[in-house]
């Protein structure tokens, strides 16, 4: 299967491969899409995050149609193999095909979501297709939180049907996805000069994973178990007082790894013998679901340390605060529809901070985890910033759109195949905007996304073109 530039879905891909859009460098790939609505006399509006919406009416025929939203993000992970001297903020990709794959050598390929952007604006330039007046949606920053999305605006969107096409799969479609929160919970720090003995604890060897598609797999949060294991020998009558806590990279990510470090006055053999205790029955409770759990306990000097009242409060607020899976949804077998994750504890120079991330399919759930986060972090003596997050897309059991996508596949003898997700997806900041959206995820198949592994399947990127526009001309 070749990449052939003569297909415009093709041409289009390769050509917006040519201009560096990571997340936050958005703007060139907005002028381009900016200045192709203007070539093709087509209105559009970009607002202040370089989203850039194009309106295309309806074809002869479907003027009386309702109207169909097509959306796609414009930005792309940027990952490079370490030998790989490729700057992202200036140079082309450098596209290539391997065994009916389209690959880029060395980085990111960008199919999520440039397959999707490719599709727009082949469809847009294209008159002989069959289609209802289309809203196509192009957003920026999806992939560092969906930002540029959450600056859509309800008035904005002419349409209650809407095709997403960050999807893949060519006949999966998703049917709910979870909204978000990004809660910091804090204290201010005033160290104190201390003599006292030195440790560390350092929690490693976990599985982690992302923490919408894990959650429910119950790993092991590094983050967590580390302060259970010195909160147990508190609750033990063992005097401790923290120095430093550290775990965890990103929000979004199960924590493999975490560093807490304190000063105890105890017998050090006691000190000893009950952490001893809390590892071996942690690594019993994980022997099947994080069988790689280590944790150590090491002699480290420290000079200083945190007031009493300040140690005490961070680790009762993390031993006590609600974490990991939590809800499954009774329609979507397997769905996880609520937990959080202590994804990231960093000590600064005057603070400590506790970055959550809670995911949610309802709404009330999502404010439910935050109003529980708020008051244990006000009953503590903590400071929170607990903000609303964007919304989820629960599931629902009809859609219109579902039955075209259907009927569409069967005639083509596939079958539509529904997933559900508890990651964040734009499609649940949008039906936040409209309640009343009815929604399908679309796309090729591609793989190994956001690694410099990523390819895209040709042969599915012709089809799935051609599905798409069959599709649209279903939607009268």
């Amino acid at each position: 299967m070749e990449f052939d530039l003569n297909k415009r879905h093709c041409y289009y891909f390769n050509e917006i491969s040519k201009i560096p859009r990571g997340s936050r460098n958005e703007k060139a790939i907005s002028d381009y899409i900016c200045a192709f609505a203007e070539a093709h006399g087509l209105p559009f509006h970009r607002d202040e995050v370089f989203n850039v919406t194009i309106d295309k009416p309806a074809s002869h025929g479907y003027e009386d149609s309702a109207p169909v939203i097509l959306q796609a993000h414009i930005d792309m992970v940027c990952e490079k193999n370490g030998d790989c001297d490729h700057d992202f903020e200036h140079d082309p990709l450098d596209l290539y095909v391997e065994d009916g794959w389209l690959k880029a050598r060395g980085t990111t390929l960008g199919a999520d979501d440039g397959d999707g952007v490719a599709y727009m604006l082949a469809i847009l330039e294209d008159d002989t297709i069959e289609h209802p007046p289309l809203e196509c949606i192009f957003t920026t920053m999806e992939e560092i939180g969906l930002v540029g999305s959450l600056y859509l605006r309800k008035e904005d969107l002419h349409g209650h049907r809407y095709i997403s096409l960050d999807g893949s799969g060519l006949s999966t479609t998703t049917v709910s996805s979870a909204g978000s929160m990004e809660a910091e919970i804090s204290q201010k720090i005033t160290f104190m000069p201390c003599n006292l003995p030195g440790y560390t604890l350092s929690v490693r060897g976990l599985a982690g994973g992302h923490s919408g598609s894990r959650i429910d797999k119950e790993p092991g949060n590094a983050n967590i178990l580390a302060a259970r294991i010195l909160k147990e020998a508190e609750l033990a009558g063992l005097d401790l007082t923290l120095t430093s806590l550290q775990g965890g990279n990103k929000e979004n990510a199960i924590p493999r790894e975490a560093k807490f470090s304190f000063v105890s006055a105890a017998d050090p053999d006691k000190l000893k013998a009950k952490i001893t205790q809390s590892i071996h029955e942690i690594a019993q409770e994980l022997s099947v679901s994080d069988p790689g759990f280590q944790a150590e306990l090491e002699s480290a000097a420290s000079d200083k340390c945190m007031s009493r009242a300040e140690s005490e409060k961070l680790l009762n607020f993390i031993f006590l605060m609600p974490h990991g899976f939590l809800h499954k949804s009774m329609a979507v077998p397997g769905l996880t529809t609520a937990s959080l994750n202590l994804g990231v504890i960093t000590t600064e120079e005057d603070r400590v901070r506790l970055i959550i991330m809670a995911r949610a399919a309802d709404d009330s759930q999502r404010i439910l985890i935050g109003n529980k986060l708020k008051l244990l972090a006000d009953l503590i003596g903590l400071e929170a910033n607990v903000p609303e997050g964007y919304p989820g897309w629960p599931y629902s059991e009809n859609s219109e759109m579902r039955d075209i996508y259907r009927r569409v596949l069967a005639s083509r003898g596939l079958t539509l195949k529904e997933e559900a997700t508890h990651g964040g997806l734009e499609c649940g900041v949008i039906k936040g905007l409209d309640p009343e959206m009815d929604i399908i995820t679309f796309g090729p198949v591609y793989e190994d996304i956001h690694s410099p592994s990523e390819r895209l399947d040709l042969k599915s990127f012709d089809e799935a073109f051609v599905i798409l526009k069959e599709i649209l001309r279903e939607c009268r």
